[in-house]
């Protein structure tokens, strides 16, 4: 009698298999690190890798700070749901602010986005690491988002002036992180990085993840720049001979409202993005204006300290 075996395996999806090994990662930072902290961006990606911290820790509380480096120029949807969110999970919250650029005027449009986000970016996450002596910062980036990022390791190593050199990185074989650094250096932790855009889309269905409302679609005043559409109801500048228009859009990534592009969609549901998403051939990045221009791609500002 042919008897089948029991493969106890059987039941274990890819997203269970991603969830454990991210789980893996971030107990190993707990467990090298003296003072890591997480970076939250209040995107889909960070709230995802906080569930995650979460699930890591239960039922005890996560055992680090998060740290928000807001260039003050985000959606003011982002910042009601970071405040309301942070202070229903009662999270240690630390925001970061160039407040000096900024009372300047930094913007991208007199200054150009490398140089803008070199400010109010890259500048406000180094001094936040240097002021808390953080050794580690565990973010949500993932190696199918765009070209440089797929060349990062987990434990991403950043040199004391916080400079990523993507030929100075350790080996990572058979899931062994090497996080061993000298004072003033330091290792930016990616436990996200083989998840796919419509795995974190699975995981934030499965696991009822709160996300911030502008990734869901509505009809939103925008403006159509370089087939790119770019939002202007939080105040982004209209330039020369542009008309606002309203157009039924949504958002796949979100960073200043002057740099981020929506895409059309009509999308309201978590079920309806994951249907998108199965027909949608580009980056989700390919709306990010700031990774794009020919004066600031994403390695140019990775190497001089971005996240």
């Amino acid at each position: 009698v042919f008897m089948q075996s029991s493969n106890p395996y059987s039941d274990i999806s890819s997203l269970d298999i991603l969830e454990a090994e991210a789980i893996h990662i971030i107990r190993e930072v707990a467990a090298q690190f003296e003072r890591p902290v997480m970076l939250y961006s209040v995107g889909k990606d960070s709230s995802v890798v906080l569930r995650l911290i979460e699930k890591a820790f239960y039922p005890g509380k996560i055992p680090f700070s998060l740290l928000h480096v807001d260039s003050g120029f985000e959606f003011e949807e982002l910042y009601r749901f970071r405040d309301r969110f942070v202070k229903e999970r009662g999270f240690n919250l630390i925001v970061s602010r160039n407040e000096n650029a900024i009372a300047q005027g930094a913007n991208p449009f007199t200054l150009g986005t490398q140089r803008c986000c070199g400010l109010l970016k890259t500048r406000a996450l180094l001094d936040a690491l240097s002021a808390g002596e953080y050794d580690a910062a565990i973010g949500g980036a993932r190696r199918d988002e765009e070209r440089s990022r797929a060349k990062e390791r987990v434990f991403s190593f950043r040199s004391a002036f916080g400079e990523w050199d993507p030929k100075n990185q350790r080996p990572e074989l058979w899931n062994l992180y090497n996080g061993k650094v000298h004072k003033g250096e330091s290792i930016r932790v990616f436990p996200l990085s083989n998840w796919t855009e419509l795995d974190v889309w699975h995981y934030i269905r499965r696991e009822q993840v709160p996300i911030v409302p502008l990734y869901f679609a509505k009809e939103r005043e925008v403006v159509i720049r370089n087939d790119h559409v770019i939002p202007v109801g939080d105040g982004a500048g209209l330039l020369e001979g542009e008309e606002k228009v309203k157009v039924w859009c949504r958002f796949r990534s979100l960073g200043c409202h002057h740099c981020t592009g929506a895409m059309r969609s009509t999308a309201t549901t978590i079920d309806q993005i994951i249907e998108e998403m199965f027909a949608v051939r580009i980056s989700e990045r390919s709306s990010r204006i700031i990774d794009y221009d020919s004066d600031g791609s994403m390695e140019t500002k990775k190497r001089e300290g971005y996240f």
